[in-house]
């Protein structure tokens, strides 16, 4: 029988890079692996029927939810994932020293209102501050280098939210240096505040990295930003659906693997100074598994992310896990499997 063949786009994560340089295969299809350097390049080809298997950002995975039958369902697999109280920045003279000064404040958006980071932080500022988005003006638009509208896929603003786009060749970075916005939320560090070279910008949370730890001590939630998307008339092919998912299980398991075996020479392949212990201070923290895939590990995370879709008004009804995801597959029983091979 003839292998199934297959285009997928994912980006190319150290912990998808054995798919890519061929230490991992899909088992039983041909697959056309794309990716940019762009990843949202990645999820347009997706929204536009290139791909039959994708990397998507979830906001853009959501939306589709809002068409009479959306193309897509997912497998429980999120290649990107981070912490997002490191997200929020502000200008130094803006007078916000908290998320309560937020109230009443101009905010930049990276790309769309709506962004997956954006969803998470908007998310946490309503639920553990009590600062919701109607409470801010929120102009959208790139960081350091302008963007147009990410128009290719539905994304309407909700009623009662002052939106508006940036104006053509303006920047969010550099509104926020001149005070013209008063707070940022973005995705990309602003180049300045990485170099150096302002005073004017600085970060909400300025130890974040507490901020975040204490907020998974407290949550058990790691915000995933992207889910691997399939279209929907792949979902009655089970044994496929299963050799993609066991494939970035085990891509993934491969690169855990060296990290935990590069512990026993203080990681003397890697680059940063005092890996090892920020290595040991992360496992301690978030486990053996610390980027897990499969439904049984982020249930909690998955309908976290929906409800605050729900509530932002960026989805018409409020979903949970059952509704986005490929059933009848045990992904738990895959992913143990895959983590003791």
């Amino acid at each position: 029988m003839a292998a199934r063949k297959l285009d997928l786009g994912v980006y190319r994560y150290e912990h998808t890079e054995p798919l890519f340089d061929g230490r991992v295969a899909i088992d039983g299809a041909e697959v056309t692996l794309h990716t940019s350097p762009l990843i949202s390049d990645v999820f347009q080809r997706m929204a536009g029927g290139e791909l039959d298997i994708a990397e998507f950002g979830m906001t853009y995975f959501l939306r589709m939810f809002d068409l009479d039958d959306s193309p897509f369902l997912a497998l429980p697999i999120f290649p990107n994932r981070n912490f997002r109280h490191s997200a929020l920045f502000v200008n130094a003279d803006s007078g916000i020293e908290t998320p309560a000064d937020l109230v009443d404040k101009t905010v930049g958006e990276f790309a769309l209102w709506g962004s997956d980071p954006g969803v998470w932080m908007k998310g946490v500022l309503a639920e553990e501050y009590g600062v919701t988005p109607d409470q801010m003006r929120w102009v959208i638009g790139g960081t350091d280098h302008p963007i147009p509208a990410f128009d290719w896929i539905p994304q309407p603003p909700p009623a009662g939210v002052d939106v508006r786009h940036v104006e053509e060749g303006r920047t969010l970075a550099a509104m926020l240096e001149t005070g013209e916005i008063d707070a940022l939320l973005s995705v990309d560090v602003p180049a300045a505040l990485i170099d150096g070279s302002t005073k004017k910008i600085r970060r909400l949370f300025t130890d974040y990295e507490s901020v975040e730890r204490d907020y998974y001590r407290r949550t058990g939630i790691f915000p995933m930003m992207h889910v691997v998307a399939i279209r929907r008339e792949l979902a009655g092919e089970r044994e496929l659906l299963q050799s993609v998912y066991r494939a970035f299980v085990d891509a993934k398991a491969m690169v855990q693997e060296q990290y935990r075996a590069g512990a026993a020479k203080q990681h003397m392949a890697v680059i940063t100074p005092w890996f090892s212990e920020l290595f040991a201070e992360n496992r301690a923290l978030l486990g053996e598994d610390w980027w897990p895939y499969g439904l049984d590990a982020n249930q909690k995370a998955v309908n976290t992310f929906l409800r605050y879709h729900h509530e932002q008004g960026l989805s018409r009804q409020l979903l949970t896990a059952e509704d986005i995801f490929v059933s009848d597959i045990e992904w738990n029983t895959l992913r143990e499997k895959g983590l003791s091979e």
